[in-house]
């Protein structure tokens, strides 16, 4: 075979069956890196999960494992990768690895990289030094990286941001049937765990990539602006202006889909004990956490396909 030429593909047993698409990897690599800067440390906390996929027919017809890379490899990368780079953020990070897996092994024709990022924040307090933290208890930040050699998609994103309005929401004028028993209302409590992921325009390397951390913490504001800013008539029209104003306002973001579970908060009745209880006072509320309302919705940028899969779970 010369250096040019394709390698043959392996034959498959005889059979009806055929070996579809697959992939490999390690995941759930938990790797932490600590930054000392004098006695201001800094600490970067990410889960990174890693598929790879190409010429990978042979090692399931026959085992042969000579175009596989081990699982255990990609492991000892990240910890390499984190140790050797800096982990600058989420993205570039994954960008680093896919980049390395795809360029390093020729079998190796498309990674994913997949990374969950943990936030920490310091403890202020009056000893030495600034190396104290405690879990923040915010959103996980999330990005998804794929390479095929190429061209790149990254895909960003949080999950479990929670967020309330505590008025200017209502909820009238909707189809009613025999089985309908949900009063009407014209002050209610909004709520949810905003769950969004976002596709960056970004592709190939002729243009320089995005500053990641700046577009994540915008896109995280505007989020949260447009929730708190949007008089909601239905929690369908606080998404979609969460989803626009994303579009209108970052112009390196493509496509934005945001999944919103409706934290429920139903006025407690307590008529029975001779008690008001109304919104133009205080009132007293039962936080429902199931069943919930959940409303989904991709906004794209005029001109742009969605890309982004309608199911959030495993992206």
């Amino acid at each position: 075979m010369t250096a040019d030429s394709s390698p043959a593909r392996p034959a498959r047993p005889a059979g009806p069956a055929v070996l579809g698409q697959n992939q490999y990897g390690k995941a759930e690599t938990r790797v932490v890196r600590i930054t000392r800067d004098g006695a201001t440390h800094h600490i970067k906390d990410l889960n990174v999960s890693i598929a790879l996929s190409g010429d990978m027919d042979e090692v399931h017809y026959s085992g042969s494992n000579a175009s596989v890379l081990p699982t255990d490899t990609t492991k000892n990368t990240v910890f390499a990768f984190a140790q050797e780079h800096g982990v600058e953020s989420a993205e570039e990070f994954g960008v680093r690895l896919a980049r390395h897996f795809v360029t390093s092994q020729r079998p190796i024709h498309r990674a994913r990289v997949r990374i969950e990022e943990y936030a920490w924040e310091r403890i202020e307090h009056a000893g030495r030094g600034a190396h104290s933290f405690v879990r923040a208890g915010r959103e996980t930040r999330l990005a998804q990286i794929t390479y095929d050699g190429s061209s790149w998609e990254v895909v960003a994103g949080l999950t479990d941001l929670t967020v309330l309005n505590s008025t200017d929401s209502e909820f009238h004028g909707y189809v009613k049937d025999r089985y309908t028993t949900l009063p009407e209302t014209r002050d209610r409590v909004l709520a949810t765990d905003v769950s969004a992921r976002w596709r960056f325009g970004w592709s190939d390397d002729a243009r320089p990539a995005p500053a990641w951390n700046t577009s994540y913490a915008q896109v995280r504001d505007h989020l949260l602006r447009a929730f708190a800013e949007t008089y909601s008539l239905s929690l369908q029209q606080t998404l979609y202006a969460m989803g626009s104003r994303v579009i209108d306002r970052r112009a390196e973001i493509d496509e934005i889909r945001l999944s919103l579970p409706n934290k429920h908060h139903f006025l407690v009745d307590l008529e029975p004990f001779g008690l008001e209880n109304d919104t133009a006072g205080s009132a007293v509320y039962f936080a429902a956490d199931r069943p919930y309302g959940l409303i989904e919705a991709t906004v794209l940028r005029d001109g742009c396909e969605a890309r982004i899969p309608a199911d959030l779970t495993h992206v």
